[in-house]
């Protein structure tokens, strides 16, 4: 199905062409009446053959009419190829414009260009490809005339076609065909397959009329007068409206096809802003520019108009993200599945050094990119109790609610790269069974009217509500039971579609869970399958181990999700009848594997025991899922010899790693042109932004002088940016000759955020204990720390309060100066590290080793050359056999050590530094000693338990550490040939290997790529 207006492999961030037509002035109709045009050079590094796609393969232009409208001479110039146009009927001039653009778009040079002024639309373009050579191959030569004379002929009414479309291929939001009178309902959708059997243009033009029309009639705004936050939502619109077409052919080919189709669920996915992603990821991210240039308006002011959408909070929902673009990209057909937040997790904002949470209105002025979908909902239960009949001879259980909400589907589409496929995000609003009770209203309870409106809504308003209340414990398991039921209702009425039976449902469905937090499906699932489709125990759970499969992201055994038996029963009364009924089951086929070992059978029970029952969600999923996967080399063999030491023995089959990765198109392609464009010009090719391994060959360059000069060129400019990032958000003013040092993540004591402040205070002492010719040989050092801690997290909101005391202190000495700045970033988020991360100079990773599963903001570092001093934990390990352990700066307490470590952590040796560090805490030398009490002690190693994650032990080698980042930043050549090598060495690191493996490994799917053709 595709278009003429084809996916170009399109060179990311490409010099932005300016007007190929007379400028248009801002607040005037973009409609171009003037012969005049202006001649476009694009420089793309790459040959015509790399960006000229089939477009015979779409075209309804024939030989003969294309032969007509275009002819291609070689021999008429010297050095460039002349493409001479002919119409054959009048045309508006912008025709003109439209086949610059054209021409620009295949990777060609137009040089000079010449018109006939007695002949309206009529031109000569002499071009060269980026070689500066003529076009001399013929089937490029056929290609471009078909390409052009396209265009002519649209421009003269024709219209582009959507060859894959036809009335034999139903749209996936057809649910059924009417009962009666099908020969009706088949002569109307062959004539509206007919009205829709051609595509929406997307040259400049046509995209300024898509954009001016969307404020006029979307916004109903004045096509005349409209500022930058309608501009915005018009070119969102515009784009969504590109991005619509094609998920439609999209889900109508899968549902042709009827491929197995993969669901990744989870409580978050944190997608960042969409406008730039998604117009690069369909090649109009220039023609989108240009057109907006032509209007007065400027796309990088337009882009900063989008919020943030508070679908997530950390490396979880980044990672969700990040694999759903790369699914679309791989072309498989899978869907995300999630909740529609109303307000996030929380805005964070610092007053006085305190974090306060406030709510994140990203929804207040809407979302352009999100299609309600009224038509697709699921009634939700919770409470009441169940009674049991008898129907048919069998036995049947009944879930009678107490309650009921109502799950209404928001489509989100996710484009792929270089690809016509586009999948999709579906978010779960929660919404009332009846809007509102009049009856109530009228009788004057006005109160009851609308609670059980409020009530309903309460559910998907707040990701992760805090949980140290009963009632903070309980909205956060009927937000999990939401989701679940909601998704799984919705992928077996789409399963029905295509089958009458269940039979197929293992072989036409992969569910991925992604941490525990929709583990309650499993049960969900059941439920389902034997209480709504009459499903028996056995074949109900051969489905469910079948489907399933679960993501681990944690080694911490108090991250492992467990639920209250009482609070389960009291809101989920069915789901826990179906829990105790697998742990029975669980538990007779362990003793039949390990006998009466009673003690390892407690521990390995779903169930635990004890004063206060809990159900074990973690054991849940290895229990039923098929497969069960870290994230990480060193995470993935950790829990096997941790948190699930008893199970892996006795089902080692079940365990798998999957590293984890990130998209290299929104973290170095789309967030750093400069250098991606540095990388595509020295590879020669950008075929990198789909096939991250080519980067490597940047490592034979690493040691080239200009190329140095060229990298070092471009992460300055991007350090300028995040300077200015910096002082607009804290007022702190930076120099961009220090270095600059960023640890941004969640704050959290294992992530050790502590021991940076700790280095901070020992480097401010030994500055101010400096003379002032010992000063001179200081490397400068801007220390950049961002993240959100949790509300009910103490300690690390205390430590936020801390990084900010010391950084008050050491930002207004005058004997420190310009040497040291510590600077703490609110409200981080995906739009700020994408500043950030191509800014960075050194990244600090440095978890307790054996704590962090994984880590992806190393992976990004990495990834845009910037250095990393870590802890060999998590991903780190693997980043670092990539990269070489040479190019990273690695210290700390191997994972192996660190057991025996904590027993000897009371009267342990630290060193003196680490005390001394303390002591200026503990005494008050940054004020608030009482309210930094609490933090000093957990560190100080003085009572069992303190430090437990041993930044004591620690200090010494990570001073060290620091010193020899001091000395390597010195020597700019060797900081410069490690930065080239870093990123060198990110190949393996993209988050299409991840899923390519998963793919492959656990769900068994294979690409459904929607055909050109």
């Amino acid at each position: 199905m595709r278009r003429v207006h084809h996916r170009r492999t399109q060179t990311v961030n490409s010099v932005a062409a300016t007007s190929t037509g007379a400028s248009v002035s801002r607040h005037v109709r973009p409609l171009r009446n003037t012969t005049s045009f202006r001649v476009v050079k694009c420089f793309r590094p790459k040959r015509c053959t790399r960006l000229v796609t089939s477009c015979a393969a779409t075209a309804s232009t024939g030989p003969a009419r294309y032969e007509q409208l275009v002819q291609i001479d070689n021999a008429e110039d010297d050095k460039c190829t002349v493409i001479q146009i002919y119409p054959q009927q009048d045309t508006d001039a912008a025709l003109l414009s439209q086949v610059t653009a054209t021409i620009r778009d295949l990777g060609l040079v137009v040089v000079k260009a010449q018109v006939d002024p007695d002949q309206p639309g009529a031109g000569r373009f002499f071009v060269t490809d980026f070689d500066e050579k003529k076009v001399t191959d013929a089937s490029d030569v056929t290609n471009i005339k078909i390409c052009v004379a396209t265009v002519i002929d649209q421009q003269a009414g024709g219209m582009m076609v959507r060859p894959g479309l036809n009335s034999d291929v139903v749209p996936a939001e057809v649910e059924s065909k009417p009962s009666a009178d099908e020969e009706k309902f088949k002569q109307r959708a062959e004539l509206l397959y007919k009205i829709m059997d051609s595509t929406i243009r997307s040259d400049v033009v046509s995209l300024q009329h898509s954009i001016v029309n969307h404020v006029e009639y979307t916004l109903a705004r004045s096509r005349y007068r409209f500022d930058d936050f309608e501009a915005y939502q018009a070119t969102a619109l515009s784009v969504r409206d590109r991005l619509i077409e094609e998920w439609n052919d999209t889900q109508a080919y899968f549902r042709k096809e009827d491929p197995k189709r993969v669901y990744y669920i989870s409580m978050e996915f944190l997608t960042g802003r969409t406008l730039l992603n998604a117009a690069y990821n369909l090649g109009l991210k220039d023609a989108y520019n240009e057109a907006l240039t032509q209007m007065g308006y400027d796309l990088e002011i337009l882009v900063q108009k989008e919020r943030d959408a508070a679908l997530g909070n950390g490396g979880l929902g980044r990672l969700a993200a990040c694999f759903l673009d790369s699914m679309a990209t791989l072309n498989l057909p899978a869907w995300g599945y999630g909740i529609r937040y109303q307000y996030g997790m929380f805005r964070q904002t610092m007053s006085d050094g305190f974090q306060r949470e406030a709510p994140d209105y990203w929804l207040n002025f809407g979302n352009p990119w999100e299609i309600m979908r009224p038509n697709v909902s699921y009634t939700v239960k919770f409470y009441g109790h169940v009674s049991v009949h008898e129907v048919d001879g069998r036995t049947v259980f009944r879930w009678n609610p107490e309650e009921e909400v109502e799950a209404v589907a928001y489509d989100n589409p996710i484009p792929g790269w270089n690809t016509s496929n586009v999948n999709n995000l579906r978010l779960w609003s929660a919404m009332p069974t009846k809007e509102f009770d009049l009856e109530s209203f009228n009788t004057g309870d006005y109160v009851s009217a609308i609670l059980s409106k409020q009530k309903a809504e309460t559910l998907s308003a707040v990701l992760y509500p805090d949980d140290r209340t009963y009632q903070g414990r309980e909205l956060r398991l009927k937000q999990q039971h939401f989701l679940v039921s909601a998704t799984l209702q919705d992928i077996i009425r789409r399963y029905k579609e295509c089958h009458s039976t269940l039979d197929e449902f293992p072989e036409k469905v992969a569910l991925q869970l992604n941490d525990t937090h929709p583990v309650i499906g499993i049960p969900e699932l059941m439920r389902l399958l034997m209480d709504e489709n009459g499903l028996g125990w056995t074949k109900a759970w051969d489905i469910c181990t079948r489907v399933y499969a679960f993501t681990n992201h944690t080694v911490l055994p108090e991250a492992l999700e467990k639920w209250p038996v009482e609070l389960m029963e009291a809101l989920l009364p069915r789901h826990m009848q179906i829990i105790y009924d697998i742990n029975w089951r669980w538990l007779q086929e362990l003793r039949g594997i390990i006998g009466e070992d009673y003690q390892r059978m407690s521990r390995m029970s779903i169930i635990e025991e004890g004063e206060h029952k809990s159900v074990r969600m973690a054991h849940l999923a290895l229990v039923c899922c098929h497969t069960v996967n870290g994230v990480a080399a060193i995470h993935s063999e950790l829990i096997k010899s941790t948190i699930f030491k008893d199970f892996s023995p006795i089902m080692p089959q079940k365990f798998q790693n999957k590293t984890n990765g990130v998209t290299q198109r929104r973290w170095l392609a789309f967030c750093n042109p400069m250098m991606s464009n540095l990388i595509t010009s020295k590879l020669g090719t950008d075929a990198w932004i789909g096939e991250l391994d080519l980067i490597r060959q940047l490592a034979q360059y690493a040691d080239d002088e200009s190329f140095q000069e060229e990298w070092a060129k471009a992460k300055l400019a991007n350090k300028v940016r995040l300077a200015n990032t910096i002082e607009k958000l804290t007022g702190t003013e930076v120099s961009t000759d220090a270095l600059f040092d960023i640890q941004v993540k969640r704050i959290h004591e294992y992530k050790r955020q502590l021991l940076n402040v700790l280095y901070v205070i020992h480097r401010f002492t030994e500055i101010r204990a400096m003379s002032q010719e010992e000063r001179k040989k200081v490397v400068p050092r801007i220390v950049v720390i961002g993240g959100k801690a949790a509300p009910g997290y103490d300690i690390a909101k205390r430590i936020i309060k801390l990084i900010s005391a010391v950084g008050d202190k050491v930002n207004t000495d005058p004997d420190v100066g310009p040497l040291l700045k510590l600077v703490f970033l609110p409200d981080y988020n995906v739009s700020l590290a994408e500043v950030i991360v191509p800014g960075a100079d050194l990244s600090q990773h440095i978890s307790t080793a054996g704590t962090e599963a994984s880590g992806t903001s190393n992976m990004k570092f990495a990834m845009n050359g910037c250095l990393i001093i870590g802890t060999m934990d998590g991903a780190n390990v693997e980043i670092a056999e990539e990269v070489g352990d040479e190019n990273m700066f690695i210290f700390g307490a191997r994972s192996h050590e660190v057991a025996e470590l904590r027993q000897q952590r009371v009267g342990y040796p630290v060193d003196p530094r680490f005390t001394a560090a303390l002591d200026m805490i503990r005494n008050g030398y940054f004020g608030w000693a009482e309210f930094f009490a609490p933090i000093v002690k957990g560190v100080d190693g003085l009572s069992p338990g303190s430090d437990f994650y041993l930044l004591g032990p620690d200090f010494a080698g990570y001073i060290e550490a620091q010193e020899m980042v001091d000395q390597t930043y010195q020597d700019k050549k060797k900081w410069t040939k490690m930065s080239i090598l870093s990123t060198a060495g990110s190949g393996k690191f993209s988050s299409d290997r991840t899923i390519q493996e998963y793919a492959n490994e656990i769900w068994k799917v294979k690409p459904c790529k929607v055909p050109d053709e």
